[in-house]
């Protein structure tokens, strides 16, 4: 499987990843657990999932976690936070304020079994919560060895710029990912955020390529 790295990061994934929604609603973990075994088979060990999916939170990553087991360690783990609950998309109130990411990695690194995530993502802008405060409470984490790399989902592409001007100011861990839709029917990223990440060397993580 050809491997590439996440932005400037040394971190490198597999070009094909599985999304990990559908654990927990159309999949039980029976067929949770075939699906990462076959992953592996096919050597895919990239595994992207958030703290809202499966249908109640917390129940995709749990179901993940078990499904990896004593593999964990092969596996590059990507999660997110910072999504309302209940569908529909958009940012939870204060979903990137320090309080609410302290409280959010503790219930996904309990859920997913592990003590280190590989890709913290924040799901969703928060209109509500400076860029700075999100930033800093991210790098605290990076900090103490909670997460390895940090990503957003959901930018813009001028949010990423921003987000990357802010981390550069003030010498924190910037995103390395930006996962947003993207296929051949919904290409509408290609105009901004697509040369923002092309400019700042950050990596597409394209989610619902296949429509």
């Amino acid at each position: 499987m050809q491997l590439k790295s996440l932005g400037t990061s040394p971190l490198r994934v597999p070009v094909v990843g599985v999304g990990c929604m559908n654990f927990g609603t159309m999949c039980d973990q029976a067929a949770t657990d075939a699906i990462v075994a076959a992953a592996f088979e096919c050597g895919v060990d990239f595994f992207d999932v958030a703290d809202i999916y499966g249908g109640q939170p917390g129940r995709s990553e749990q179901m993940l976690g078990k499904a990896l087991g004593p593999r964990r360690r092969d596996a590059v783990i990507a999660t997110k936070f910072g999504a309302k609950v209940g569908g529909g998309g958009g940012a939870a109130p204060g979903g990137g304020s320090r309080d609410y990411i302290v409280r959010a990695v503790e219930a996904s690194l309990a859920n997913l079994g592990t003590d280190y995530i590989d890709l913290y993502q924040h799901h969703f802008p928060d209109p509500g919560t400076p860029v700075d405060e999100t930033l800093r409470a991210l790098d605290d984490l990076v900090r103490a060895g909670k997460v390895r790399y940090v990503g957003c989902s959901n930018y813009t592409g001028a949010q990423l710029r921003a987000g990357a001007g802010a981390a550069a100011r003030l010498g924190t861990a910037a995103f390395v990912s930006a996962q947003n839709r993207y296929s051949f029917i919904t290409r509408d990223i290609e105009a901004e955020l697509v040369p923002a990440c092309r400019e700042l060397g950050v990596s597409v993580l394209p989610y619902f390529p296949l429509e």
